[in-house]
C-alpha cells in the first residue's frame, strides 16, 4: 500500500448545500496533511466523513487500504480522531480519561498509557480532574486519548485552536515526531503559520479544492500577482482609495506598514504615481513575495480590504 488515503470525487449534500464536492485527495505515510478553507468551506464535513461519522454522499475513499462505506468498522480500529471539542470525561482524572479510551480498543495496553502520559507531559496531572486542567493540558490529554490504540491515520480538527504560541509549538513538536514513526496526520487549522509547518497542503472554498501542493508550490500558484510594501501613516481615506484603484485584489494593513497584492493590470510606475499624491506616504512600493496567508485569501474568494 502506498497511500493512506485516497479520496476520489468525494461529494455531501445536506438538502440542497453542498458541503464537500467532489474532492479527490491522495496522502501518503509519514506525512502532515493540511486542510485549510474558510468557515463553512467544508473541513468538518470531510473529516468526519472520513472518520465514518457521517456518510457521503457521493464518491469513494479508501481509508488504510480499506473502503471508507464497506469497511468502516474495521477502519475505526485503525484511525484516531480529535474533534474540535474532544469529549473528555471531566469529573474522571486525567488517567481515568484515558483508561475508558484505552479500554474501547483491546491492543490499548497499560504501559502505552503510561508512555502516552509521559510522551504528553500528563503524568504529574495523572490523578487530576480532567475538567480541572488548563486548555493546553486537556488538549494534550485528548490527543493522547486519540492515539490510545496506535492508529495508523490521525485526524485533527484544528487541534491548536485557543492555545498559546507555545504550547502551539509543543504539540507541533509531537506532531512530527508521529510523522517519523510512519503515522500519516490529516489536520484542519485556520492559522498561517501552522500550514506553513505540514508537508503538503489543500486548500477548500465552497466545499470544492481550489489549491493542492506543498507550501511553496502553492505560493507560486498566482504568479501573475506582484505583492508591494509601502510605509505610509494611518489614513483610512487613502486605504478606501487604494481598495478602489484596479488591479488591487487585497490589501494588508501592518503597523505603520501596508501590503497590496496586485495582478497584471496595474503596473508598479502606476502605483507609484498613485502613491505621491499622498502625504507621508513612502511612494517606493518595495516588492515583496507573496505569503501564505495572501495566497489563501485570494484563492479562496476573500478578497476584501
Amino acid at each position: 500500500m502506498t497511500s493512506s488515503l485516497s479520496i476520489h470525487g468525494l461529494t455531501k449534500r445536506f438538502g440542497d448545500v453542498i458541503a464537500v464536492d467532489h474532492l479527490d485527495l491522495e496522502l501518503s505515510p509519514g506525512q502532515i496533511f493540511g486542510l485549510l478553507g474558510p468557515n463553512a468551506a467544508g473541513k468538518s464535513t470531510t473529516i468526519r466523513m472520513l472518520a465514518g461519522i457521517i456518510r457521503p454522499t457521493g464518491g469513494s475513499a479508501s481509508v488504510l487500504g480499506l473502503d471508507l462505506v464497506d469497511d468502516i468498522e474495521a477502519i475505526k480500529s485503525h484511525i484516531g480522531y480529535v474533534a474540535q471539542n474532544f469529549a473528555l470525561y471531566p469529573e474522571l482524572t486525567v488517567a481515568e480519561n484515558l483508561a475508558f479510551y484505552s479500554s474501547l480498543y483491546k491492543d490499548a495496553s497499560h504501559s502505552r498509557q503510561n508512555a502516552l502520559l509521559e510522551q504528553y507531559n500528563l503524568m504529574q496531572f495523572a490523578h487530576r480532574l480532567a475538567g480541572d486542567l488548563s486548555g493546553g493540558y486537556k488538549r494534550r490529554l485528548s490527543i493522547a486519548c486519540a492515539i490510545s490504540h496506535d492508529p495508523e491515520l490521525i485526524f485533527l480538527d484544528e487541534p491548536t485552536a485557543g492555545i498559546d504560541p507555545v504550547t502551539r509549538k509543543e504539540l507541533w513538536d509531537m506532531f512530527y515526531v508521529l510523522a517519523e514513526t510512519g503515522k500519516t496526520l490529516f489536520v484542519t487549522t485556520h492559522y498561517m503559520e501552522e500550514a506553513e509547518r505540514c508537508h503538503r497542503l489543500c486548500f477548500l472554498s465552497q466545499g470544492r479544492r481550489v489549491a493542492l501542493g506543498t507550501p511553496d508550490e502553492i505560493k507560486r500558484l498566482p504568479g501573475h500577482m506582484r505583492v508591494y510594501s509601502v510605509t505610509c501613516a494611518d489614513d483610512p481615506q487613502m486605504v478606501r482609495a487604494l481598495s478602489q484603484l484596479h488591479g488591487v485584489r487585497l490589501i494588508n494593513r501592518l503597523g505603520s506598514r501596508t501590503r497590496l497584492v496586485v495582478n497584471e493590470t496595474l503596473s508598479h510606475d502606476e502605483l507609484v504615481r498613485f502613491l505621491e499624491g499622498w502625504p507621508d506616504t513612502d511612494a517606493n512600493a518595495r516588492e515583496e513575495s507573496i505569503n501564505l496567508e495572501e495566497v489563501f485569501i485570494s484563492l479562496t474568494g476573500n478578497n476584501q480590504a
